[in-house]
């Protein structure tokens, strides 16, 4: 199943008389593949926003001007609770990758829509959401047990822990549709 099929539940029925905009309105426009890509504005506990310094992914504190420079979380749900994030307008996709004893979190140069979640190779993109009070959490879907992070300190890059209960790490987000 790809991930357009994800929207076609509940989509079903209708017969000849169905028209181009009740389409729309189960996100199955007829000639495209669906998107159900929304923008999300995250910050840590902290009060720390992501933002971008020389391709990577980063967290900190941004006032004034700076403000601008604020990374939006564009996000594909594939599972109530499991999800694709990226950056970029969807073209740069967060991943989980293992490569031997070391976990990271990359950024890719993927679209966000061409992700599905029942392929393989696209594993590494999903992200599992928990919500707990006012905080979001995301542990990696490829990877149990490691979870989104930030540094206590500030300008320090985004990146994953399995260690999310010691207080070495920020692994607790706040998570809100952007207006």
């Amino acid at each position: 199943m790809a991930l357009a099929d994800l929207y076609e539940e509940g989509g079903r029925g209708g017969g000849e008389g169905e028209d181009n905009a009740d389409k729309e309105t189960v996100g199955r426009p007829s000639g495209r593949k669906p998107s159900k890509m929304q923008a999300f504005r995250i910050w840590d506990v902290n009060q720390k926003t992501f933002y971008l310094r020389n391709n990577q992914l980063v967290a900190g504190y941004l006032q004034g001007p700076n403000v601008n420079l604020e990374e939006k979380i564009d996000v594909v749900p594939i599972e109530p609770h499991a999800l694709f994030l990226g950056i970029h307008g969807g073209k740069m996709c967060l991943s989980c990758v293992k490569s031997g004893d070391e976990t990271r979190l990359q950024l890719e140069a993927v679209n966000i829509t061409d992700l599905s979640k029942n392929r393989k190779q696209d594993k590494r993109f999903a992200f599992v959401r928990s919500d707990s009070g006012p905080t979001t959490s995301f542990e990696s879907a490829a990877c149990p047990g490691w979870f989104l992070c930030t540094a206590m300190e500030a300008d320090q890059p985004v990146s994953l822990t399995n260690m999310p209960d010691e207080g070495v790490m920020v692994t607790k987000f706040y998570f809100q549709e952007d207006e």
